[in-house]
């Protein structure tokens, strides 16, 4: 009799303890896409940084001057990578020079930031063999654009925030088009208020949402696809730019993100600058705005064209891996970060 009394009660722990590991194994679901990525400390005077180059060749050393400046300016101490100024073909020194002097980077407490000196090509031949297990330990800042997108998704896949802005080998001092572009990385590293509001265009989708900021160079996150730092869209604003490609490329490139499933659970889309291949025209027969839009029919977010940000001297910060408020109207388009 009494082995029947506690029957039920067994039963209902049963059933509690299978309940709950269902929602245990939907809220770890749910975490992993949604999750909160680190943010590195924000820099303050008195930190030491270091310039390198994980892709392209740098060609001589003063082309780097005005970042150094500016760097200077903002009370830092600048280190540079050992193979800076290597040559291996287009690249900025051998894989495994541009791998030890990352890994370096990484590695070293003292350095509070990483700024890669310029893009190109070259950070995919090396990002599956550096070791971020020190950076874990004391993250980082990792500050650039075009390349620099591979890294980009490599943080955001191990959970850390980074920047997309200016290069060294991209900045002049005197160019008074890219105050806001110096200010906005300022405010970025520095742990400013940083938000955006634009002239809304004719062919923005309107609408409001909020999710991670992800992305950069569209040829870079394409290229993504089917590896490891593909990114999980799912909550996610994506930010796009890119440059000297044919519209029938962006539109492959657009249609395979689709087929990816990207647009999905997508809250967004920013589209930055796109610098169309020299003698374009429209022979493909749709416009950039086009293209996008139509790879995003169906889904029901908001889109935001013309951002200042890619390959142009007025290229704003983005804090990738923030939460993003997405508010864009018939006049207006507002980007506030968290």
């Amino acid at each position: 009799m009494m082995l029947l009394k506690k029957l039920p009660l067994v039963f209902s722990l049963l059933f509690l303890s299978v309940f709950c590991s269902g929602l245990w194994a939907q809220n770890d679901v749910e975490r992993v896409i949604t999750r909160d990525l680190v943010r590195p400390a924000y820099l303050k005077k008195g930190d030491t940084i270091m310039i390198l180059a994980p892709a392209g060749r740098v060609k001589d050393k003063k082309g780097l001057d005005a970042g150094i400046e500016l760097a200077n300016h903002w009370g830092l101490v600048v280190f540079f990578g050992n193979h800076l100024l290597s040559q291996d073909n287009s690249f900025a020194g051998t894989d495994q020079e541009r791998l030890e002097d990352f890994q370096n980077a990484l590695d070293d407490p003292s350095i509070k930031a990483i700024w890669a000196a310029r893009g190109g090509y070259g950070s995919v031949r090396i990002v599956d063999d550096l070791d971020f297990s020190k950076f874990m330990e004391q993250p980082k800042w990792i500050i650039g654009y075009s390349d620099i997108t591979v890294l980009h998704n490599k943080l955001h896949e191990i959970g850390y925030q980074s920047v997309h802005g200016q290069m060294p080998l991209t900045l002049d001092l005197e160019d008074s088009v890219q105050r806001e572009s110096i200010k906005t990385l300022y405010q970025t590293l520095f742990g400013k208020k940083l938000q955006y509001k634009l002239e809304s265009t004719a062919f923005n989708r309107l609408g409001e949402s909020s999710g991670q900021l992800v992305g950069g160079n569209l040829s870079i996150v394409y290229s993504m696809l089917a590896s490891d730092t593909n990114l999980n869209m799912s909550g996610k604003v994506l930010f796009i730019e890119d440059v000297g490609e044919a519209l029938y490329h962006i539109d492959r490139m657009m249609i395979s993100l689709k087929r990816a499933g990207y647009f999905m659970d997508c809250e967004g889309i920013i589209v930055g600058n796109f610098k169309l291949k020299s003698n374009e025209g429209n022979a493909f027969g749709k416009t950039l705005e086009e293209i996008i839009l139509e790879a995003a029919e169906g889904a029901d977010f908001p889109i935001v064209f013309n951002f200042p940000a890619g390959h142009v001297d007025d290229n704003r910060a983005l804090l990738l891996g923030s939460y993003v408020d997405l508010k864009v109207t018939k006049n207006k388009s507002r980007i506030k970060f968290r």
